[in-house]
């Protein structure tokens, strides 16, 4: 959702969180566009999942899943704002990923790419979001 991401950055966000079910290195390579693209860190929380971690109680569970098979592989990371990573990927490990965040790195990694700043080009691009409540569906009758 690019233009989601870009009335983010327009905030002048520091920090990007993306709670996610995806997992895989083309979801890590999102996470790291996005940390360049946005010139912000990025923490990208993920569920690492194995059969054993479904509920006993849970209809059909030892049919439908081996206790050992991995449902889904996880991968949390920490993205700094130009793209490295700081912490991570947690693929197909259970546990707490831990990053220390330098905030001063945001504003090093826009004065080289400014996506909503200096190319932002206002000059022949324009963006509007309106940010008045509205419901998310309309019914009509004939």
């Amino acid at each position: 959702m690019p233009l989601a991401r870009y009335a983010l950055y327009a905030q002048d966000i520091d920090l990007f969180i993306a709670p996610t079910w995806d997992a895989g290195e083309s979801w890590i390579a999102s996470m790291r566009h996005i940390a360049k693209e946005g010139g912000c860190w990025v923490i990208s929380t993920a569920t690492a999942l194995q059969g054993c971690d479904i509920p006993a109680t849970f209809p059909s569970r030892d049919r439908l899943f081996s206790q050992e098979e991995w449902i889904n592989d996880g991968d949390a990371v920490v993205v700094k704002p130009m793209g490295g990573i700081a912490a991570g990927p947690l693929h197909r490990q259970k546990g707490i990923l831990y990053a220390e965040i330098d905030i001063s790195l945001v504003h090093k990694a826009r004065r080289s790419l400014d996506v909503t700043g200096h190319y932002s080009r206002p000059d022949i691009f324009s963006f509007t979001v309106d940010r008045r409540p509205r419901v998310p569906v309309s019914y009509t009758d004939r």
